[in-house]
């Protein structure tokens, strides 16, 4: 009776919202819609090759199309579109990509292009190094090469940290995530600084996860969210009833396990990431908070 109720409560908030989205009449009258999603973000958003792409992002976004089939009365086509740290925001704004379903870190000045989701994901930054590296802490990179991925906001987190104050070190870029791990794989880097998630899947995927260690203080509490376009009222409003559908009936928890603590494809690496509190609270009381709100949860 509950998910009668939130259905057809879904189905009212949807259908309202109808004539405040372009992009929902743009997928009633095309058939399709896209999604953006990534190469390699961890286990949030992935390629198994050709055009599969799968992930705890992409199964929220899948299920949130299904919703939004209902708003318009007829079924689509869902298109991925691959999309990289440098392009997913412009590919979002310029109507290529309808829902980007990758790992995008929700801030004060992305809010002012695009639009988010409610958090479904709630990010720590820290680095990835070589087990025997002898890098423990931000205290350990001076004069050390520190890698990330090009379009981030990675390093410039590392740089404003108060540990890292004054201190010098190079920094080289990856053009994807793998393309990074691969810096400090083939020895051209000391580490790599991302999200604690994307590290966690690129070492559980690597040859020799014993090689690899997640180390330091986190950098930053990060809010990860579904992005769209700014002022499409109408697809966020589905996209937000999908996710609190989701949290009400346990599925969203039971997709988390799915792709954080059980065997993933196309390996059965396994990234063993419990779902923290801050995420927990997240979806407790469902917000579109920035990163700049999340700051103050490690002194930065």
């Amino acid at each position: 009776m509950k998910k009668t109720l939130l259905v057809a409560a879904i189905l009212v908030a949807a259908g309202a919202a109808q004539a405040q989205s372009d992009t929902l009449k743009k997928a009633k009258d095309t058939g399709t819609i896209t999604l953006g999603v990534r190469e390699s973000s961890g286990v949030l958003s992935y390629t198994l090759g050709g055009s599969k792409y799968v992930g705890y992002h992409v199964a929220i976004c899948e299920k949130a199309v299904e919703n939004v089939e209902k708003a318009i009365g007829r079924r689509l086509e869902i298109k991925y579109q691959p999309v990289t740290s440098q392009n997913r925001i412009p590919l979002v704004q310029n109507g290529t990509v309808d829902l980007e379903c990758g790992s995008t870190t929700n801030n004060l000045a992305r809010q002012k292009d695009v639009a988010f989701a409610n958090t479904t994901f709630v990010e720590t930054v820290r680095m990835a190094t070589k087990a025997n590296s002898g890098i423990n802490s931000v205290a350990d990179l001076k004069g050390k090469t520190v890698a990330t991925t090009t379009g981030t906001t990675s390093v410039q987190t590392l740089r404003r940290h108060k540990r890292a104050e004054g201190m010098e070190f190079k920094e080289v870029f990856g053009k994807d995530h793998a393309d990074s791990f691969l810096l400090v794989d083939s020895g051209r880097a000391d580490v790599f600084v991302m999200d604690s998630s994307l590290l966690a899947g690129l070492i559980a995927r690597s040859k020799n996860p014993a090689d690899f260690k997640i180390v330091g203080e986190p950098l930053s509490v990060e809010p990860i969210a579904i992005m769209m376009r700014k002022e499409d009222e109408g697809l966020r409003k589905i996209v937000n009833s999908t996710i609190a559908e989701m949290t009400k009936s346990g599925e969203i928890n039971k997709l988390y396990d799915k792709w954080f603590m059980q065997p993933t494809p196309p390996t059965g690496a396994v990234v063993k990431l419990p779902m923290s509190d801050l995420l927990k609270d997240a979806l407790k009381n469902p917000n579109d908070k920035p990163a700049e709100e999340y700051a103050k949860k490690v002194g930065a």
